[in-house]
């Protein structure tokens, strides 16, 4: 897992965490990522709505104070890349095919830039 903080499996009822979170966060932050997989094998095993999108895990999840999302991990290095027609900028954690993937807004052709570490507060 790179950058999930937890799983479930429906399938036979496990759950997997991500080691990362734990050495990166407190240990407050890695029991609400406890508590947002226990709010899914809840909500799974009561035949209710237990995926990300549905009324009921967000009312739960609210209830007992898990995390919505995984906080994003420090030392992640980010792509980007940049349109040569509109200079629109994309960041990516993997790496695209600038061959094949085309700008979203314009259809222009994107070239990859340096990596580098990604400001959170920018959009």
């Amino acid at each position: 897992m790179k950058s999930t903080g937890g799983r479930f499996f429906p399938k036979d009822l496990h759950l997997d965490f991500n080691e990362k979170m734990y050495d990166a966060f407190s240990e407050d932050v890695f029991r609400k990522i406890i508590q947002h997989e226990l709010v899914h094998y809840h909500l799974y095993r009561e035949g209710r709505g237990y995926k990300h999108g549905d009324r009921e895990f967000k009312a739960l999840l609210s209830q007992v104070g898990g995390l919505r999302f995984a906080p994003p991990l420090p030392d992640v290095q980010y792509l980007s890349y940049t349109c040569l027609s509109c200079a629109q900028i994309y960041w990516r954690r993997r790496q695209l095919d600038v061959k094949k993937y085309r700008c979203g807004k314009c259809r222009g052709k994107l070239v990859l830039n340096a990596k580098q570490d990604k400001d959170m507060s920018q959009p």
